[in-house]
């Protein structure tokens, strides 16, 4: 298995939600609606910025207040990494847009 693959499948790690142009509950919000989303793994040389098809059934945004930017947001989908199938999971606090998140690699 790839390195870096394993190093974020091993224990939870500090991830941002990474949106541009602006950092906010808001863009978030905007980018769940499209079903994709960028999530930063940030302990990694430069950060690892990853774009994750959202599993909708499988998220959760019950806790989330995207008016106010409180609560927080459970984040599943899947993506291809260094030629590894991973699932991302990630829980962001919307009012720092920070949380923590790890991958899980996905049988071939």
């Amino acid at each position: 298995m790839n390195e870096l693959v394993q190093r974020l499948s091993e224990g939870e790690h500090p991830v941002e939600a990474s949106l541009k142009p602006e950092k906010t509950a808001t863009a978030l919000k905007e980018s769940i609606d499209r079903g994709y989303v960028h999530i930063k793994f940030t302990n990694t040389k430069g950060g690892t910025d990853l774009g994750i098809k959202l599993d909708s059934k499988a998220s959760n945004f019950n806790e989330a207040d995207f008016d106010h930017q409180t609560g927080k947001v459970h984040l599943v989908g899947d993506l291809t990494l260094n030629y590894v199938k991973v699932r991302c999971i990630a829980d962001i606090d919307l009012a720092t847009l920070n949380g923590k998140g790890h991958l899980e690699p996905l049988e071939a």
